[in-house]
This record gives C-alpha cells, structure tokens and sequence, in this order.
C-alpha cells in the first residue's frame, strides 16, 4: 500500500511545497504500531513548522510510503520518491529496512535521516548522505549489558530467529558479556515450540530470557509459556528491541507482560518542549489517550532536525548532506549534533538518552526507569 502525500497544513501556505519521503510500516509484518507512533511524530512536526512559516514561507508536504518491514520495498520506495523530487528521506523503524534505504538513498544522492533504525552498519561504507538520531545498536545494547550484570544475570540465553539485526544484537552482548564473567546462548525460536524452550532455559540454568524474535509471534506465545512454567519463576524476561512499549503488548499480555526490561530512548524527565510535544502526540494518538512511545518522539525530533537544516542551508539535496555535521537543534529529548562515532557509518547523534525500563507489575500501564545510560 503506498500512502498519499500528507498535507501535513501545507494548505495554509504559499509557494510550492518542500516534499519529504517518509518512510514507516504500516501493514504487516511490519510492527504496525510503531509505524503509527513514528508517523504521528512526523505529522504533528511537519503541521508545527508549517504553522510556523514552513520553509522560507513554502510549506513542508510528507510524501509517505508503507515499507512493510520488506527491504526490497523501501528501496523501490526510495526510487520513487527521488524521481518525485523530494528534498530528503526520513522516518523507518526496523532496522534491516532503514538499512536497505540508506544504501539505496546513499547510492542516488538522497539525503536520509533516519529516525529509528540502530544497526552499526547502516551503511557498508562511510557515507555523507546519511545521518541518524536513534543511537547504535552497539552503544544501546552494551547499555543493557550492563543492567543485566548489576542485576547479577550472567547466563543469558536469547530466543532469537534468523535476521541481520537480531544476530548483531546477539554479538553485542556476547562480546560484552564475556569479558565480564557472563554468557550467551543462543535458542532457535523457529524450531523450538514455547514448552522446548523453557526445557532448553532449565537445561542450561539461564537465569535471563531474552527475546529476539518477532512481535507479537513468536514473542507473546513464549512469555505465557515462561511465565507459566514453574521451573523458570525466577528467571528474568527481557526485550531489549522495545516490544513493552507499545499498548499492543500489554493488551496481549496483560500482567504477564510486565516486569520485561526494554531499551527506551527517552530522558528520565522531559523538559518543557518534550513535554509539550508528548501531550501533543497524546491527543493525536487517540481518544483513550495512548502514551506516545520514544518512536514517536523520534518522529517529531526528525523533522524538526531537517526544518532547521533546511532554513539555514536551503532544500538542495547535496546541500542538506554537507550539513549534518554543523546541526545544532534543540529537540524533545536534548540538544541535537551529529558527529563521526568511531565504528559507525554514517553521521551519528553520539548520544541520545538511553533507558532501561519495564511495565510495573503492580501497575502494568506505569513504566519504571530501571537502569540509564
């Protein structure tokens, strides 16, 4: 499904539109409501900047095409919208997808910002046209690493499925890990039912489940059957990719759901912009008053990144890429810079707040900020 162009309020402005491709799941398989968080992000951005003056009085206009969580799709995307005239690329969560569109927008001379995908290597050589806000994937995960060992978890066994993204993610923290008198074991989600993987976490004595795998299959079925399974009441579930976070999650899962660490990109406390822009995102998430994720904060950060950059460098496309490294932006959740981090590909905010977090179990609908970083 290709989505049509957002007017995003352009139609209270004059002048022909500054177009941006954006980039987000919206159907399945991709992680649908992460798609929505990053869109309402996006939207609610580019409808503030264009209430504001857009971009030297032309409004800003979101050209907004489904991924599908496929690559092969976001690169065809990213063809379209080039040919479209857009003056740059924004948005995607999953990681193996914003991969395959900075490749694709690296090889056409599109500038990319990316708002969520976290692999190191998104790129596979050091580009100039790409640059992103979500920390990497190295940096956030060593993060968790290390709430693990000061919960005194060292035997990690990881329910994982074959994919780029969960196997960089089982290196990480194997690599970190180890050093440091811990373990990585690796279990086949694919092969292995919910009741083998918990014989296989007994075997082993893991004392922390990790789940790598997809949401809600095979995530959801694995926690009921951990949680149901008295041999494995003291092991700890964990969900470093983020699953919790969403209401999806603990409308699946219910109490069963809480106490499951998860990586959060977000501040202990908000400052005022962050907490006007969450109220904002609130409204716009639905009636029942849906808290907005970091996704969604990642959306609004976007955009509000490249209206700067725009203002101040114009929309040319090699314009917008020779100016990553001079980007100072105050956004929800700091003050925004893009810098070379050592191992990283592409222009990198070096670092956005990095939180572990769970759903309380005495109060599943309440985050408790368990460890930063």
């Amino acid at each position: 499904m290709n989505t049509p162009p957002s007017p995003s309020g352009a139609e209270h402005q004059g002048g022909p539109s500054v177009r941006l491709g954006a980039l987000v799941p919206l159907s399945r398989p991709g992680w649908t409501e992460a798609g929505r968080h990053l869109l309402a992000g996006l939207d609610l951005a580019v409808r503030e900047v264009n209430d504001s003056g857009g971009i030297d009085g032309r409004p800003l206009e979101l050209v907004v095409r489904d991924t599908a969580a496929d690559p092969e799709r976001a690169a065809g995307a990213v063809d379209e919208l080039a040919d479209l005239g857009v003056a740059a690329l924004v948005g995607e969560y999953h990681s193996v997808v914003a991969r395959a569109a900075a490749s694709r927008a690296d090889a056409l001379g599109v500038p990319f910002l990316c708002s969520s995908g976290v692999l190191d290597a998104l790129t596979e050589e050091p580009t100039e046209w790409i640059a992103r806000l979500a920390p990497a994937q190295s940096h956030s995960w060593r993060i968790y690493g290390d709430f693990l060992l000061g919960a005194d978890r060292r035997r990690i066994a990881v329910a994982t499925q074959p994919s780029v993204y969960w196997a960089s993610g089982s290196r990480v923290l194997r690599d970190h890990l180890a050093p440091r008198g811990g373990s990585v074991v690796e279990l086949d989600a694919n092969a292995l039912t919910p009741e083998a993987l918990c014989d296989a976490l007994v075997d082993q004595g893991a004392t922390a489940l990790l789940l790598l795998v997809g949401q809600p299959e095979p995530a959801v079925p694995i926690v009921r059957a951990v949680r149901a399974d008295r041999r494995l009441t003291d092991i700890l579930i964990g969900a470093p990719a983020g699953q919790p976070e969403f209401a999806e999650w603990a409308a699946a899962l219910g109490e069963d759901g809480a106490g499951i660490p998860f990586l959060r990109y977000l501040p202990e406390r908000l400052g005022p912009l962050g907490e006007r822009v969450g109220k904002a995102l609130r409204e716009r998430l639905g009636e029942a008053g849906e808290a907005p994720s970091f996704v969604a904060f990642e959306g609004w950060d976007t955009i509000t990144v490249l209206a700067d950059v725009m203002r101040s460098h114009g929309t040319d496309r090699a314009a917008i890429a020779e100016s990553w490294p001079r980007v100072t932006v105050e956004g929800t959740r700091g003050p925004v810079r893009f810098s070379r981090a050592p191992g990283i590909s592409v222009w990198q905010w070096a670092w956005p707040p990095v939180q572990v977090v769970d759903r309380d179990p005495a109060e599943p609908d309440r985050f408790r900020v368990l460890h930063t970083g």
